[in-house]
């Protein structure tokens, strides 16, 4: 990494909200309509990527390359642009494609933004429900359908039996320890309910769920996702309490103390 100077964390917040402009611009002509949708997977498996997921990520790339172009970008779709710079933007242009397929308005746009080995920048945009949420210096906010802004906070909730708990499918944990440990706090919570991708993670920052368990991420599904639970007041960290930003098992919660119980709940030994 070579030595730079910081930028303000102003500019780069306006050039998160120029992106997902951008991405929403050419993802709504393809929601809910007729796409063409490829499988990423090879071999069993359905791994979807439609036609707006790639024209998204190429214009926020090409907006990235123009206006930082020393700045690294890691996208879902394309390779990516390495760099020396501090700067690296984490980029999913749609989280939650399977969503997006069936026509249901629970995906968004990701952007992220990792200065060395902190997620200092995240956005997370819903354009159909025209929901913006994000977090760059000092507080989580969003804004609504209506175009108000306000500041998000997480909600109280220390105990597992009072918790609300998402994640976006089953089929995220493989059989054996990871379906034994979810299994162990679904057991325990008071609700648990599935579906959301990023959109549950936004909800938590939000105060409306209280947990969220999950596995298998990619470091594009959860860079962005970081600074919006954290300056909201919740914590989200791997299931070992080790830093989300590389992905894989991932569990956020709004409230520490709840954090630290199901941490210790994913843990236990599998008998």
């Amino acid at each position: 990494m070579i030595s730079e100077p910081a930028l303000r964390a102003s500019d780069l917040l306006a050039e998160a909200h120029a992106l997902a402009d951008l991405a929403g611009a050419r993802i709504l002509p393809h929601f809910r309509k007729a796409m063409q949708i490829e499988n990423k997977q090879h071999g069993p498996g359905f791994d979807p990527v439609t036609v707006a997921d790639k024209a998204a990520e190429r214009v926020m790339r090409q907006a990235l390359r123009k206006r930082f172009p020393d700045h690294a970008i890691v996208g879902e779709e394309y390779a990516a642009h390495e760099s020396a710079s501090r700067y690296r933007w984490v980029l999913d242009p749609i989280d939650g494609t399977r969503a997006f397929i069936c026509g249901f308005p629970l995906w968004g746009v990701l952007i992220g933004l990792l200065d060395g080995d902190e997620a200092a920048l995240g956005m997370m945009d819903q354009p159909y429900t025209r929901e913006r949420f994000w977090a760059a210096a000092g507080k989580a906010q969003m804004r609504s359908a209506g175009g108000k802004t306000r500041t998000i906070r997480t909600r109280t909730c220390s105990k597992l039996s009072d918790a609300t708990l998402v994640a976006t499918s089953p089929d995220l944990f493989a059989p054996g320890a990871e379906q034994s440990a979810f299994a162990r706090v679904a057991s325990g919570a008071r609700l648990t309910r599935f579906g959301g991708d990023c959109y549950a993670y936004c909800m938590l920052a939000a105060g409306q769920v209280d947990l969220v368990v999950e596995a298998g991420l990619k470091q594009v599904d959860i860079v962005a996702l970081i600074p919006i639970i954290e300056r909201a007041g919740g914590v989200v960290t791997s299931w070992d309490g080790g830093t989300a930003i590389n992905g894989g098992r991932i569990v956020a919660a709004g409230d520490p103390r709840l954090h630290a119980s199901v941490l210790k709940l994913l843990s236990m030994p599998t008998r």
